[in-house]
């Protein structure tokens, strides 16, 4: 039995596996990637597309820790998106369809040009455990790999079975096999596993479509992009479509929900509620006469069209009429038929904030296998348990800094919830300081400090980070008076003339004025490039509102330094038996973490808080 020694071993070359090796390499680590399939490593399980609303926002966040996703969706793009720009900033949040191919090609390059990860095919049947203290893997071949923490990134492969009508075949998805004895092992070792489910998309052959007769989707950013280094060449761009369900479609549906395993009681795990099957929409949503779906190309080199919004797992004869139900799709063949994935996932509730296990030192969870859904909530997990991992202690961002903190916060002090869990820019209590502009500003510092960020990522952030301050102080210091030279060229843009003299900070806003309106009515305008534009209007526009919103974060930082000590019982005049035992499941390590938990009132806060403080001064 052959025996490999690594610092570092990452199990899974998914999207949370790829983030994971590359941090811990990053950070000096020697790092082992064990996956099934080399030619698998970063493979768009399901939609062909990276990004969506606060999803966007996470992909951001990767690119601003030194990741690599944000890069790799930009060099894979062939359509890019700006969603919800009818709102405020606060919401709006990117998107990117991208070549599903090429994708996990760039990232299978950009993990083998990573120094210090070394990548092995097999699979891992089991973990070598010292006591509390994991000590390596041992792989399917018989080797050994030692290693002082061991990363899981196994998405939806543990103990999985896809669900296609009454047919069951194991594995995690389409090509792929099954990783039961891991999951026995993690049985095995006390932690807690629960079961759910996934799905996707029937992929239809799209030479088989009738494109005249579907809406072309428009509203695309073709010069849009993800990472604050933006790409120096761009794939040609495409159009996708939207299509709409019909009554016919809904009772073709209807007509084969007993041959469904959704509803005939085969699939036992829970599925994503915010992105159901069609199966499940026809049901719930009974009194809608369509709903609509898209027609996403997968990439320039196939034919292939994911149609997003038609998730199922029903038999393939009933797939093949309900998609021929649908204007434009009436001579569609299927050359991929939907499925369901059920699997096991771990409790992150057992997790800490690195993603380290409570139980088992070194003993690391990310993606899928915490019960998340989607490949940006994956890699921005991998990121934060190789970067931890590495350094021996918890990454741990806010949920003021990041939208990965809010994600990782929920995980691992409420848990999923019985259902994958999606990341949503309601779920972020201080949205507005969390917007995809700023991401470089609130985390570059950050990774910087611990040995994330790459030296020309970093100078290029200082040199714009200079330029927004150096703006900044012009539009302050500069004023604008109403005479006639400034009355002219106000009239001339469509605009009223100031009635007073104004600073340009005061001046910009002004709604319907933007940076560019400014380079034109005021002279010595500082020349910003677009990304450093947006910022310093941003932070002019909504000065009041960040202010407002800083001082909300202030507040909840002080919560979170009052810690709880662990021998509370929380059984105090008040609070009812009810909340105390919520608060004694769940273990709160602060005061703000209290506070978060699903049904523990205001006022039982308000108590503990009070009685901490006489504590503090006993």
């Amino acid at each position: 039995m052959s025996s490999l020694m690594a610092d570092i071993v990452v199990v899974g070359a998914g999207h949370a596996g790829c983030e994971a090796a590359l941090a811990a390499a990053r950070l000096g680590q020697r790092v082992v990637m064990v996956t099934m399939r080399l030619d698998h490593i970063g493979r768009l399980s399901c939609n062909p597309a990276v990004g969506g609303l606060a999803k966007g926002n996470l992909v951001r966040e990767i690119d601003a820790l030194g990741g690599a996703m944000a890069k790799v969706a930009d060099a894979c793009t062939i359509q890019f998106r700006r969603l919800n720009t009818r709102k405020g900033l606060a919401v709006q949040s990117s998107r990117a369809q991208v070549d599903i191919d090429l994708y996990p090609q760039t990232m299978r390059a950009e993990i083998e040009s990573c120094a210090g990860i070394e990548l092995i095919s097999d699979e891992v049947v089991d973990l070598q455990v010292d006591g509390t203290r994991v000590t390596g893997v041992v792989l399917g071949s018989g080797s050994i790999v030692q290693s002082r923490a061991v990363i899981l990134t196994t998405g939806t492969f543990l103990s999985a079975v896809m669900h296609c009508g009454q047919e069951q075949v194991s594995g995690g998805r389409v090509g792929d096999i099954s990783a039961s004895q891991l999951s026995s092992r993690l049985l095995s070792l006390g932690m807690r596993l629960g079961r759910l489910k996934t799905g996707t998309t029937p992929r239809l052959d799209g030479r088989t479509i009738d494109w005249d007769r579907v809406e072309v989707q428009d509203e695309t950013l073709p010069e849009g992009h993800f990472s604050f280094d933006p790409p120096k060449s761009r794939l040609p761009q495409i159009d996708c479509h939207i299509a709409y369900t019909s009554e016919k479609t809904h009772q073709i549906i209807r007509d084969g929900l007993d041959r469904s395993p959704l509803f005939s009681g085969q699939i036992e795990g829970r599925g994503p509620r915010y992105c159901p099957s069609i199966e499940d929409k026809i049901v719930r949503f009974a009194e809608r006469d369509r709903h609509q779906l898209f027609l996403e190309p997968e990439g320039l080199n196939t034919h292939r069209v994911y149609v997003n919004g038609l998730s199922t797992s029903l038999p393939v004869d009933v797939q093949l009429a309900m998609v021929r139900s649908i204007p434009g799709l009436e001579k569609a063949e299927i050359l991929q038929a939907g499925y369901a994935v059920e699997y096991d996932f771990a409790d992150p509730r057992d997790l800490n904030h690195g993603l380290e296990h409570e139980q088992i030192q070194g003993l690391y969870f990310a993606g899928q296998v915490n019960g998340t859904s989607g490949y940006e909530e994956a890699g921005v997990q991998g990121l934060i348990a190789g970067a931890s991992a590495a350094l021996g202690e918890p990454f741990r961002l806010g949920r003021d800094q990041a939208y990965a903190g809010v994600l990782i916060d929920d995980l691992v002090t409420r848990g999923v919830g019985g259902e994958p869990y999606r990341m949503f820019s309601s779920r972020a209590e201080h949205r507005l300081l969390l917007r995809e502009d700023n991401a470089d500003r609130r985390l570059m510092p950050l990774g910087r400090k611990v040995g994330l960020v790459a030296d020309d990522a970093w100078a290029r952030f200082e040199v714009k980070k200079a330029a927004i301050e150096a703006a900044r102080a012009w539009c302050d210091a500069t004023q604008v008076r109403p005479n006639a030279a400034t009355a002219k060229r106000f009239v001339d843009a469509g605009l009223s003339v100031p009635k007073k003299p104004l600073t340009v900070s005061e001046l910009i806003r002004r709604p319907q004025l933007h940076w560019r309106d400014i380079e034109k009515l005021v002279d010595g305008a500082p020349d910003l490039d677009a990304s450093t534009a947006e910022q310093v209007e941003t932070d002019l526009k909504y000065a009041g509102y960040l202010s407002r919103e800083e001082s909300r974060a202030a507040k909840t930082r002080k919560m979170e330094s009052v810690r709880i000590p662990e021998d509370m019982d929380f059984v105090f005049s008040g609070i009812s038996s009810e909340v105390a035992e919520r608060l004694r499941a769940a273990r709160p390590e602060t005061l703000g973490a209290a506070a978060r938990l699903p049904g523990v009132t205001p006022a039982a806060i308000d108590i503990i808080a009070v009685l901490l403080a006489r504590r503090k001064v006993g």
